[in-house]
């Protein structure tokens, strides 16, 4: 049994997540955020778990979207995060979209009203001792910063720039070859040729697409460290096809070399998904889709991630975190949210919800929890603890979930086999904590 409460820093998503389960448990909690004292400069509400961009959560299809089935999952364990926008749903379509106001109070009249919550309004200086979750979110700044860089090495990022990626299974692979550059490698790129018509037509449509919206804390450090695609489109004609489209070194199997070529690399071991190598961007996602599908091999990409470009503070975390979000130096400090790496509202969430049940059931002395890549929620802790030469931020998509165990053609009833194999997970981890915390997980 614990000895004091657990300490919480951060009611963003991912904190209030965290912090609601433990109390679940009955795990006493200090939850601490610098409102309404402070704000950084993405946040102007003094209530909790505040939606600063979009107010959609995206898709809630369970049985079609990857992202859908991680809500499906957070249900089933009894998130307050996905409750409250179930609650404050607005019509949307498909997707799950929250009166932004409403959810943010139901969330916080929540965590108020919860007797094994203490809330403390103060400014984190460093990780705290004991047991504890970090979940300061990616804008994390001053002394904590500070604390966490030099406690951790350096594994700390401050700007997310990602270029796109692709399904695998959605590229038109007869208009592409593969080959490497001056025939340096062992076939890892795939290439996407365009000849001259058709690169100035991609280019003069990256000129007049709708970028999106930067917020002033954006804009400084991100251009320092790279320049988004449609940048490189302005400054001349041949731009382009003298940096991260250029041909030079790169021949067809007829032996010819391309107008301009865009390479694809892997992103996954499984090969299920492509990066679009050299694709930032700070286009809308509308506009990704639009533009990048000009490309011919890309005219009808799936799109399991959008290109961003903007603050983030995130660690290289398969270097500092073990994947049920502890730290590998200190087995009872926690991180949780974006700064672990996984990007999206309900991703966050998700972490901090993942990490709660880790650091109860270690409270507990109980055996943990083995998220495994058969659900969304797994996959992601995945991905955090994977090795890789550049860790970037990802969210749920299908590409990083385990391959079904028989080659499924149709995509609608593929995505329904992984929906099926992941909740069937998800009610035996339930059942587990149930027996193990000695709570029903769900609502």
């Amino acid at each position: 049994m614990e000895k004091g409460p657990v300490t919480v820093i951060g009611a963003g998503l991912a904190g209030c997540e965290a912090a609601h389960f433990l109390s679940r448990c009955g795990i006493r909690v200090r939850l601490s955020d610098c409102k309404p004292k402070a704000f950084t400069p993405a946040h102007s509400d003094a209530r909790f778990a505040e939606l600063v961009c979009s107010n959609s959560l995206k898709s809630n299809d369970v049985y079609g979207n990857a992202c859908g089935l991680l809500k499906e999952e957070m249900r089933r364990l009894g998130s307050l995060i996905i409750g409250a926008a179930d609650e404050n749903r607005v019509p949307a379509g498909g997707a799950l979209a929250v009166d932004r106001e409403g959810f943010a109070q139901a969330v916080t009249d929540a965590i108020r009203a919860d007797a094994n919550i203490e809330v403390v309004c103060e400014e984190a200086e460093r990780i705290p001792e004991g047991y504890a979750i970090v979940a300061t979110g990616p804008l994390t700044q001053g002394r904590l910063a500070e604390d966490i860089r030099q406690r951790l090495g350096g594994n700390l990022a401050f700007y997310d720039a990602a270029a796109p990626i692709v399904s695998a299974d959605s590229i038109d692979y007869s208009k592409t070859f593969v080959g490497d550059r001056y025939g340096k490698g062992t076939g890892d790129y795939i290439n996407c040729p365009m000849n001259r018509e058709e690169y100035e037509a991609f280019a003069d449509a990256l000129l007049s697409a709708e970028r999106a919206e930067q917020h002033a804390f954006d804009r400084r450090e991100i251009f320092e460290g790279c320049m988004p695609v449609e940048v490189m489109a302005a400054r001349g004609r041949d731009t382009l096809r003298f940096g991260m489209l250029k041909p030079v070194g790169l021949y067809d199997e007829n032996g010819r070399r391309p107008y301009a070529v865009l390479q694809l690399r892997k992103e996954n071991c499984a090969g299920t998904a492509y990066n679009l190598v050299g694709f930032q961007t700070n286009l809308k996602f509308p506009e990704q889709k639009r533009v990048f599908s000009m490309i011919p091999a890309l005219k009808n990409a799936e799109f399991l991630r959008y290109g961003v470009m903007h603050r983030n503070t995130f660690l290289n975390s398969p270097a500092v975190l073990n994947a049920d979000y502890s730290l590998k130096e200190d087995g009872s400090v926690f991180f949780a949210g974006q700064m672990t790496g996984v990007e999206g509202y309900v991703e966050s969430a998700c972490s901090g919800l993942v990490a709660a049940i880790n650091l109860a059931l270690r409270l507990r002395g109980k055996p943990p929890v083995v998220w495994d890549a058969e659900t969304v929620s797994g996959a992601l802790c995945a991905h955090i603890a994977a090795q890789t030469e550049n860790f970037q931020p990802m969210n749920a998509n299908y590409a990083i979930l385990r391959p079904l165990s028989e080659t499924v053609r149709d995509k609608a009833v593929k995505k329904r086999m992984f929906a099926e194999r992941s909740l069937a997970k998800i009610a035996q981890v339930r059942e587990y904590l149930r027996g193990a915390l000695g709570v029903r997980a769900e609502q």
